[in-house]
């Protein structure tokens, strides 16, 4: 049947009603209850209000900054992150045959939500006189806080309802920007990337959610829609090409300078040694020498997040290579034995594997930032250490700083902080990080096994129907003839191996 044609539409499922109306007031009241937040306590910030006297100056018509303002530098890469956040994590993740419009879908919805959210509770921790500055840092910021909630919504993919992950979002992006604030202003460390405040936090809280949705019985993993399609994964690989593409400007966006420009160096070569390593270690594991999607699609992947926070330090381009081929490996071996392992001890579900992109590269992550920080000197930095390590500057009041401030005067006082305790430093915020998200994940886990937040029934996991209309089976999944019997292909058990063996499209 054509896409165009008529659509037969099946009946609802089973509390459909009870769940979509409780949706719709949900997000209703969570946009009416943003936009009263914004009119209260935000404004914009002085380079794009029109009401400061200098963006009406003649000399500076068009912005008091338009020759090197913060829209000049920043527009480019908040653009590359933007599309990361509704192309490349909204396309990873429709490898499930009967999922992809709600893995497309859901992204979109969860992630539009979530950068309005985001900009007001990260700038929460800023306020100027009472109001919150709003420019594209914001938004760029948002849409980095944005990213933890959808590695976290990968963890639950199938097995959460519109409503829970709404819930989430909310709830996890508070937890983001408190912890957030505790490791980049309390202990002052430095994740360029944000592979621990992004990363880790959002793998382990949504590993700790899917831990407790899955208790007591209410998610039976094999189930027969837990599977991948040869369609659904090209499709998955669209996502995966845009973020291994992009993924230099998510690790450089934030920083500036000479910084800017190793995170870019790090992360390119990162990439592409991870890339050619999770291909031949794929081969390596996967019985009969052969490339497993699983581990193309992901772990690929893994070196734009282990190098995220050395990306801006001098980790020299033969060391990003290394941390990349070491990524590569280290997810390929969680995709293939780890995972497995997991579920079959624990009973811990994460349906996309973000623990093997995103949370152990990510603790990796942490681990080689605090090496570099441990390790970082004047030789290597020059007086611009104090600028990638800025609790490391002197105190305000003694020599040594004046002498740096008269050759480098954006260097602020810092805490005069040794190289052996800023790497310390970068080791508690990576622990404090998992603890809190965990704790957050598990808390949040409990919520959303309420009742009134409409968990998803078991015969509905994985399937599109529960919330979206679908058209009638046809082609859309390769099918041939009216058996709704499509050819034998590869598709994947919940252990996270392949099997083949034909395929029943029910109608």
């Amino acid at each position: 049947m054509s896409r165009g044609g008529p659509r037969v539409r099946p009946p609802p499922p089973q509390g459909r009603t009870s769940w979509a109306s409780g949706v719709v007031a949900a997000t209703l009241l969570a946009q009416l209850c943003l936009a009263c937040f914004y009119s209260a306590v935000t404004v914009y910030e002085a380079s794009a209000n029109a009401s400061d006297r200098r963006n009406s100056s003649p000399t500076y018509m068009g912005g008091f900054d338009r020759l090197g303002g913060p829209v000049r530098w920043r527009h480019s890469m908040f653009m590359d992150v933007h599309v990361m956040i509704f192309i490349g994590f909204g396309f990873l993740m429709t490898f499930l045959r009967r999922y992809g419009y709600s893995s497309v879908g859901l992204n979109m919805l969860v992630s539009a939500l979530s950068i309005q959210w985001a900009a007001l509770a990260t700038g929460f921790f800023r306020m100027e006189n009472g109001k919150i500055p709003i420019g594209i840092d914001s938004i760029l910021s948002a849409d980095l806080a944005t990213a933890a909630v959808l590695i976290s919504l990968g963890a639950v993919l199938g097995k959460t309802s519109p409503l829970q992950l709404l819930v989430m979002a909310v709830g996890e992006i508070a937890v983001f920007a408190t912890n957030e604030w505790l490791g980049l202003h309390i202990f002052k460390v430095v994740d360029a990337g944000g592979s621990i405040f992004v990363h880790v936090f959002g793998a382990y809280f949504g590993l700790a959610v899917s831990f407790v949705l899955c208790r007591g019985g209410t998610e039976k993993h094999h189930s027969s829609n837990e599977g991948a399609s040869y369609r659904s994964d090209l499709f998955a690989m669209i996502g995966t090409i845009f973020l291994w593409i992009f993924w230099p400007s998510f690790n450089a966006a934030l920083v500036t300078g000479d910084q800017q420009h190793r995170a870019i160096i790090n992360t390119y070569f990162s990439l592409a040694a991870c890339c050619v390593t999770a291909f031949a270690v794929s081969a390596a594991v996967t019985k009969g020498f052969k490339f497993d999607m699983v581990h193309v699609q992901n772990a690929t992947l893994a070196g734009g997040v282990a190098v995220g926070t050395a990306a801006d330090m001098m980790v020299q381009p033969y060391g990003a290579l290394l941390i990349g081929m070491a990524a590569g490996t280290l997810s390929v071996f969680g995709y293939h034995f780890l995972q497995p392992f997991l579920l079959s001890k624990i009973n811990l579900h994460d349906t996309c594997g973000v623990h093997n992109l995103h949370g152990m590269p990510g603790v990796m992550a942490g681990i080689v930032g605090a090496i570099m920080a441990g390790i970082a000197t004047e030789t290597d930095y020059n007086y611009s250490l104090y600028l990638q390590f800025p609790a490391r500057a002197p105190l305000a009041n003694s020599t040594e700083y004046a002498d740096i401030f008269r050759e480098l005067n954006a260097v602020q006082a810092g805490d005069n902080r040794s190289a052996q305790a800023q790497a310390g430093y970068q080791l508690l915020a990576l622990a404090c990080t998992m603890v809190i998200a965990i704790m957050g994940g598990l808390i949040m886990g409990f919520i959303l096994r309420l009742p009134a937040l409409s968990q998803v029934p078991s015969e509905l996991l994985y399937d599109d129907r529960f919330s979206w209309e679908v058209p009638e089976v046809g082609d859309e999944e390769g099918c041939s003839g009216s058996t709704g019997e499509r050819p034998a292909g590869s598709i994947y058990r919940p252990d996270g191996k392949r099997t083949d063996q034909v395929l029943e499209i029910d109608s």
